[in-house]
């Protein structure tokens, strides 16, 4: 199991209001990577992003998991997830 890393599901704002989901083991030089124009093509045009949401995961599975679950929602069950998630209410 890959235990002995960071494994991180993040959520990006983009400047047109757009969310961006993705996973990375190092969210401050990926945030940077997107800034930059060398991230996703989705968030090259959507410059620049910031981080609204992280959530930290033991394994790299996990995190890639709860992307894709994320990516699942409409946007307005995103908004509540964040916003349940960083008052650390139950979803």
């Amino acid at each position: 199991m890959e235990t002995t890393s960071t494994h991180v599901f993040y959520v990006l704002e983009c400047s047109d209001g757009s969310y961006y989901a993705g996973y990375t083991n190092d969210l401050s030089k990926r945030v940077n990577v997107h800034n930059r124009g060398k991230g996703a093509k989705y968030t090259r045009a959507r410059r620049p992003v910031r981080c609204i949401y992280q959530e930290k995961h033991e394994t790299k599975q996990q995190a890639m998991k709860a992307e894709y679950a994320f990516k699942q929602l409409v946007k307005s069950k995103k908004i509540e997830y964040i916003a349940k998630e960083t008052r650390g209410e139950d979803i």
